[in-house]
């Protein structure tokens, strides 16, 4: 077996991981502090973490919507659009990155987002692998800590040395996330397979959009 190593993919720019555009590059470079890639990887996390909202519903599966540079512009992204700026800016300051995927059951979410999926399996849940230090280290910048706050989450913290993956469980011990399969590793964006699987196990996705989740966080108790 080859070992799994950076390879050139890893630092260049793809239309999706658009680490080349002019905002992805200035937004790296602003925030990418630290004398090593461990520490500017820890500081590009966190900025992506709690520099954008998360929201679940406001999905657009063109390349247009799910690249880097769109959370930039929107000032808001769901797990997949985030994790792809976190590595997209990291590739700007040449560190290794790439994308992993995972199935996740989601034990903690709203009436209201239980309905709108009809289900309570977030298909390809997105996260940021990054080369830090001779190893592939995850990273996990969906959920700002203002959400997590009023959820009563544990924010996800990532130090450049261990993974970050969700809580298996919330504050008060309640069961939170789940991971169902991994879905592996990939060096850019896998939009078709993304957009193929949402359109067989999302029916109605499309809609998802006339939700709004920021109202939703504020007026429902999530359980």
């Amino acid at each position: 077996m080859q070992p799994d190593l950076p390879r050139p993919e890893h630092r260049q720019a793809t239309p999706a991981i658009d680490s080349d555009h002019p905002g992805v590059r200035a937004f790296a470079r602003q925030h990418a502090t630290g004398a090593s890639d461990r520490e500017r990887a820890v500081a590009l996390n966190l900025a992506v973490r709690d520099g954008f909202r998360y929201d679940p519903y406001r999905i657009d599966l063109s390349l247009a919507g799910m690249r880097a540079s769109s959370v930039l512009a929107h000032g808001y992204g769901w797990c997949v659009p985030k994790a792809a700026l976190l590595a997209a800016a990291a590739r700007a300051v040449g560190i290794p990155a790439r994308l992993g995927f995972a199935d996740v059951r989601n034990h903690l979410s709203t009436e209201r987002m239980r309905r709108t999926m009809r289900s309570d399996i977030f298909y390809w849940h997105g996260y940021t692998e990054l080369w830090l230090d001779g190893a592939w280290r995850k990273a996990t910048p969906a959920f700002n800590i203002e959400l997590c706050e009023r959820f009563g989450l544990l924010p996800l913290e990532f130090d450049g040395v261990h993974d970050s993956l969700y809580h298996a469980f919330d504050r008060a011990g309640h069961r939170h996330m789940e991971y169902v399969s991994q879905r592996g590793s990939f060096d850019d964006l896998p939009l078709a397979e993304i957009h193929a699987d949402f359109e067989r196990l999302y029916p109605g996705w499309a809609g998802w959009q006339s939700a709004d989740f920021q109202a939703e966080v504020q007026q429902e108790t999530p359980s």
